[in-house]
Parts: structure tokens; C-alpha cells; sequence
């Protein structure tokens, strides 16, 4: 049987289409690798709570989930905002992410209180520090 023959033309553009898959691969890769999907270790087993406050008001409603993962916690974040009926959204009820020390799975509720407590702590520190503020108080402009 005799072999077939493939002209060098075909030869050289078969390499030049694998090249090219190989480099949308690599792309493809570091597009991944942009969009977060490779995570620090604090990311991926760090807790997160989800606060429900409202931006017009600026009532804090809580804690209403503590979640492991950044990942997770963002993904939960989406699931309460797609269940969150139109008018409680209007009247300016809104969820943000912000990191915690809380355990994972905590009851929400005791999840408030503790947050509460923290801030509360962090206030009073912030207070007894000796004028810390960045901008001049009106009597020291004059």
C-alpha cells in the first residue's frame, strides 16, 4: 500500500492551527486565573458574613447568613438578592459581604450580636485615641 502524500503547505498550517490552540488554551487559563478561580487560602476557608442594611436609612437589619468560602459567601449573597421581592429592594434594602472571625454556620442572630459587640469595642477604641482624624478640627484652621 503506498502512503499518501501531504504537501508541505498542510504540514505547516496543521502546526500552525495547534499553536494556536495551545496559546487559546494559555488564555483561556489566565482568564480563569483573573476572574479569581485560583483563591488565597484565606479566601477559600475564611468565614464571611452577609449583612442585610438598608442604603437609605442606614439601618442595619444583621446578620442573615455566615458562610466559608469567599466563593460561597458571594454566591449565597446572589441566591438572597434574587429572592428579594421588588418593593423591599425599592424601599432600599440591600445585602454586602464583609469578612469575618465568626464561625461558618453560626445562628444568625447570635452572629448580630457578636458583630455588634465588635464594632462597639472598635468605636470606643477609636474614640479614647487622641484626635486620629486626617482632617483639622474648626477651631485648629483658624
Amino acid at each position: 500500500m503506498i502512503a499518501p502524500t501531504i504537501p508541505a503547505a498542510e504540514i505547516i498550517g496543521a502546526i500552525g492551527c495547534e499553536r494556536q490552540i495551545r496559546q487559546t488554551a494559555a488564555q483561556l487559563f489566565y482568564r480563569k486565573l483573573g476572574n479569581g478561580f485560583f483563591l488565597t487560602r484565606d479566601e477559600i476557608t475564611g468565614s464571611y458574613a452577609i449583612i442585610r442594611h438598608n442604603v437609605r436609612t442606614y439601618r442595619s437589619a444583621g446578620v442573615v447568613a455566615v458562610i466559608r468560602g469567599k466563593q460561597n459567601a458571594e454566591s449565597e449573597l446572589k441566591n438572597f438578592e434574587a429572592s428579594q421581592g421588588s418593593s423591599d429592594r425599592h424601599e432600599g434594602w440591600r445585602y454586602f459581604i464583609e469578612k469575618t472571625d465568626l464561625k461558618a454556620g453560626i445562628d444568625p442572630a447570635e452572629a448580630t450580636q457578636q458583630r455588634q459587640s465588635q464594632l462597639e469595642v472598635r468605636e470606643s477604641k477609636a474614640m479614647q485615641e487622641p484626635n486620629s482624624s486626617t482632617f483639622p478640627s474648626p477651631d485648629e484652621q483658624q
